[in-house]
Parts: C-alpha cells; structure tokens; sequence
C-alpha cells in the first residue's frame, strides 16, 4: 500500500483551510476523570503539524460504545479537557456531532484553533452497516470543512472499522495519513515482515477467544508464544488439567489443542506457566497461594480457588525468553494487574522487556494501561501501540477498511 501522507497535505497548504481528523480518543474513565491520556498525548502531534501550519482542525472520535444517541458517561468532554490542558492549540468541544453546535462553533474556528466534536457514536449513522446510512452522515461531517478541506484519518485503533469517520468520509475527501497511523503500520510491518528472530509473543488477556485468530497466524512466525492471562487456563485444560474455578472456555479446548500440535510441527513453541497464582475469590484483599499448575485444585481453596495471575517460576521463564530475544510483542496483561495482590507477573513481563535489547512492541488496549498504571514510562519500550484490536486484526492479516481505503 501507498498512502498520501500528512507532510504531502502541509505542503500543499493548510493555512485557512478545514482539516477533518480522525483522532483516537477513545480512553478509560474513572467517573469524569481520564485514568490513562496515553492516546490523547499521542493525538497531539498531529493536530500540533496542522495548528501550526495555519489549518482550521476538526476532530472526530469515539469513546466507548453508546447506541447511537447521546449518553453522558460517553461524552468526550473529559478527553476535551485533558486535550485543551496538554495541547499547545486552542481546543473547544462542540455539543454535538453535526448539529448546530457543531456548525455554529466551526465557522467561529480561527487559523491555527481545533474543535473536537461530539461522540460520533452518539450518531446510529456511525456504525451501520448501511452505505447509505452511513455516507449521508459521512456527508454532513465532510460539509464542515467546506469547498477545499481534507482528511486526516490519524487514529489507528479505529482503522478496522468500516465506519462513517473512519471510511466513507475518506472516499469524499482528498485523504491523507496521519503520522500516528503511519508509526503503527511502519511497526506492525516489522512484526509480519523481515522480523529480527528470535521472535517472542506474549499474549495474556481473558478470553483465549478473542486470541484464535491471532495465535493462528502467529504459528510459524513466531518462535515462541508466551500465554498468561486468563487465557491461559483453556491452554492448562486443553493439556489435560484441572483449573478449578479459573476462567475457562471449555468450547476452545479442542481448537486449543489442534493449536498445540500445529505449532509444534511448524516449529513455534507455546509456553504455559508452570505455576499459578490462586485466589480464594475475585478480590483485591481476596486470600491467596501459589501452586503447581497442574495442581490448581488441591490450593487451600480446592475446586472453588480462582487463578488471578501467573506464578514467580513462570514470570522468571517468560522473563528469560524474552532477555534472549530480538523481537517482542506483548498483548494483554499476565493477571489482574489492577490488584496489586495479582499484578507481579504483569510488572514482570514489563521490566524485561525494559531491560531487553529486542525490538518490543506493547500492544495497546490493556497492556497499555498496565504499563503506565505499573509506574513504567512509554520511552522504555520500543513503541506502545494505541491498536488494541486493529493491530491484532493486522496481525491476523485482515484488510482493515481504514486503511485500504487510504490506498492511492
């Protein structure tokens, strides 16, 4: 692919002219308070390349997943507001998406100022799977900009959808790629092509479900495939153990295992871990144990215990494989991080891949937020994505809309 980048459209000439960017402000709350401005400080860039060259910016993103009208708790004010403190631009927030807030406050915009709209979400148009639904909403964001805008699409966790802000305003305007997307693909690139080897994954998370696609294309590619998580308790039964009240898809065990034996003949090594956390119950002052893995319910829990994180055995493992690697992605936490009680194998996996040599690529989403709630900065890693699901589907190999439609 080729794409039309962001320096092109600066040197065509941006001074007085509407830009529509799509940004990805799409960040954890607490209440009203922003818990991780990660992909807020990583939008500004962008939008700084088009303040200062003069352009009239527009911003577009989602937060959460409203149902297509307007709900407070997925306002973007508290993005709005973390963007005006950290942003060197003026930065208002319209009360609407397309309405007459957002009209009014867009043809009030200065030379060099940005307005973030309102929750694209709050719009049904947004996400339907309806061209036409979809291009006449696609239509009123691209009326905005007037006679000679452009499009910026620089919000990478948004390109595997095929959605109005995402897709169809970038087949009615001239459309550009933001350096933030650029950054993401450039990297992403690295781990599909000409990957430096040893090639180690670290995959955690829930739900090994929302991994298959993933694991799959990875056997092969990679040489070895860390599973923490509760993942990897499908991975403990689909070798034939017990894991008592741990999360388990027993509908995955038998792809699980099919997983197993393909990668053993196409030469990737999974690694489980050899011991487990365990936990009277899902809480953060819950009592707790380590033990064997494959000795999950004889913990003084028995068949009720619930394992809440990866043992010192195994953090110690994967910290090792990682030390001897040259490439690393990392993608969902090895526990539940946000309980301190629970969160050493995280911290582990973090700190070795501070102290490793590899080329490391924290995937984004909860990972992300591991880091940064785990006191790590993101300067100590190779590069954090703000992906989350659209660099796994990368990862898959699936086209993503966003970006094919920004083909030349």
């Amino acid at each position: 692919m080729t794409f039309h980048t962001l320096n092109e459209l600066i040197a065509e000439g941006v001074r007085g002219r509407y830009i529509l960017v799509r940004s990805d402000l799409n960040v954890p709350l607490d209440g009203s308070a922003v818990t991780d401005d990660g992909r807020i400080k990583a939008s500004i860039p962008v939008l700084k390349k088009l303040t200062d060259a003069g352009a009239r910016v527009l911003v577009t993103a989602h937060l959460g997943r409203p149902k297509g009208a307007p709900e407070e708790k997925y306002s973007l004010k508290p993005a709005a507001d973390r963007l005006a403190e950290l942003a060197p631009f003026p930065v208002a927030l319209a009360g609407d998406t397309v309405g007459e807030s957002a009209q009014r406050l867009a043809a009030e915009l200065s030379d060099g100022q940005a307005l973030l709209l309102e929750n694209v979400r709050f719009d049904p148009r947004e996400t339907s799977k309806d061209d036409a639904q979809r291009g006449s909403f696609a239509d009123e964001l691209v009326a905005l900009t007037g006679h000679d805008g452009a499009f910026v699409d620089d919000a990478f966790g948004a390109v595997h959808r095929k959605h109005a802000s995402v897709y169809d305003v970038a087949t009615r305007l001239p459309s550009y790629q933001g350096d933030l997307v650029n950054t993401e693909v450039n990297v992403l690139q690295k781990l599909t092509t000409d990957t430096k080897r040893p090639y180690v994954v670290v995959l955690g998370g829930s739900k090994v479900s929302d991994k298959l696609a993933v694991i799959e294309n990875l056997i092969g590619k990679a040489d070895t495939i860390l599973v923490g998580g509760g993942m990897l308790f499908t991975f403990l039964a689909a070798e034939g153990h017990k894991v008592a009240g741990s999360l388990l898809e027993e509908d995955q065990i038998p792809v699980v295992q099919a997983y197993l034996k393909r990668a053993a003949d196409a030469g990737t090594e999974f690694i489980v871990p050899v011991d487990v956390v365990v936990a009277q119950k899902f809480s953060a002052d819950a009592a707790f144990e380590t033990v064997a893995a494959d000795a999950i319910e004889k913990s003084s829990f028995g068949s009720s215990g619930i394992g809440l994180d990866i043992g010192p055995t195994s953090a110690q493992q994967f910290a090792d494989r990682i030390a001897g690697a040259k490439t690393v992605f990392w993608n969902g936490p090895m526990g539940v991080f946000e309980f301190e009680s629970f969160a050493a194998g995280t911290r582990a996996v973090a700190a070795a891949l501070t102290e490793s040599d590899a080329f490391t690529v924290v995937g984004g989403g909860d990972s992300a937020a591991a880091v940064r709630s785990l006191g790590f900065r993101d300067d100590q890693f190779g590069h954090i994505s703000t992906g989350g699901g659209a660099s796994l589907e990368y990862l898959e190999g699936k086209d993503l809309p966003g970006l094919s439609v920004l083909d030349r």
